[in-house]
């Protein structure tokens, strides 16, 4: 009897079994259905994009013909001088936000975990508040800052004898540099100061009852255990630096130091829109596409070994 209990209850718990996929699978097509409309497709369409060219016949009064072409576009696009030039200030952009705006984001997590700021609440509220400020406002914000004639940060440097023009050539990088710190840093603190809240106490009081001071628990003990955090704090931040443009495009309204391809984004929109060669623009961002992939396999990498370590 007992045996055909089991018997006659085993297909039930099958059919339960294929009811629930069946109902997650309800559930996640819109999702697939939406993220191969909304990601896939125009990926795939860029690539197709990227091996073509548009010609026309003649002296360029005929109708327009599409050729194949391979990687003629990927050729142009590396050989062209104003792109190279805006990849390389784009490294240069790299190289100074991202150690200003993580290292920035880590101290500030770090202080407020030890407790050095009383008001924690109103701090992180003040620290993430930049962030909330959309990117296109707080470049207008700042390019009024920026601004000489109309902007009080520049006329109160200018009392105390300090002469800048932050939209000259040599600082217009900087001044791009210190928006993007300025939005993104207090988003990062309050990523940090999540993972450290889930430090165990117990290690952080053993670490104290041995010596350790807080400037020591912050270095050898919080800072290493709150590494996959950091990790992908590296990860987004890389991509997001590489999809670089508004913060320029809106800047480039107030000065003349900035050209419509003064970074790559700016160049393949300018391809796009300005000179029409969306193929060429394909590219592009293809190639953008393609160096934010091997910086992220990178990081990754780097990421792991530091874990195993």
């Amino acid at each position: 009897m007992a045996i055909k209990a089991h018997t006659s209850m085993a297909p039930k718990k099958r059919t339960a079994t294929g009811n629930s996929g069946r109902s997650a699978a309800l559930f996640l097509t819109p999702f697939f259905a939406v993220f191969a409309v909304a990601m896939v497709a125009p990926v795939v369409y860029s690539i197709w994009l990227s091996f073509f060219s548009e010609q026309k016949s003649g002296l360029g009064f005929g109708a327009s013909v599409t050729k194949f072409v391979g990687l003629e576009n990927y050729v142009q696009v590396l050989q062209s001088e104003t792109f190279v030039s805006g990849l390389v200030r784009l490294l240069m952009y790299c190289a100074m936000y991202i150690p200003l705006m993580v290292g920035g984001a880590v101290v500030f997590a770090l202080l407020l975990d030890a407790g050095v700021a009383r008001a924690k609440k109103l701090f992180q509220l003040l620290v993430f508040l930049p962030h909330a400020v959309p990117g296109v406002i707080a470049a207008l914000i700042w390019a009024y800052l920026y601004t000489p004639g109309i902007s009080p940060l520049v006329q109160v440097l200018a009392s105390g004898g300090i002469q800048l023009n932050f939209l000259d050539a040599h600082l217009i990088l900087p001044s791009v540099v210190n928006i993007a710190v300025w939005e993104w840093t207090g988003y990062n603190v309050i990523i940090l100061f999540t993972a450290l809240q889930a430090v165990p106490k117990e290690i952080l009081e053993a670490a104290r009852v041995d010596g350790a001071g807080e400037a020591r628990l912050s270095l050898n003990i919080k800072l290493p255990l709150i590494l996959p955090a950091l990790s992908v704090i590296m990860l987004f931040t890389i991509i997001g630096t590489l999809q670089l443009f508004t913060e320029p495009t809106i800047i480039a309204k107030a000065t003349n130091s900035i050209t419509s391809t003064w970074v790559p984004n700016m160049w393949a929109y300018d391809a796009a829109f300005n000179r029409h060669n969306l193929n060429q623009a394909a590219a592009a961002s293809i190639i953008i596409a393609l160096l934010a992939a091997v910086l992220s396999f990178i990081v990754t990498r780097f990421s792991n070994k530091a874990d195993k370590s």
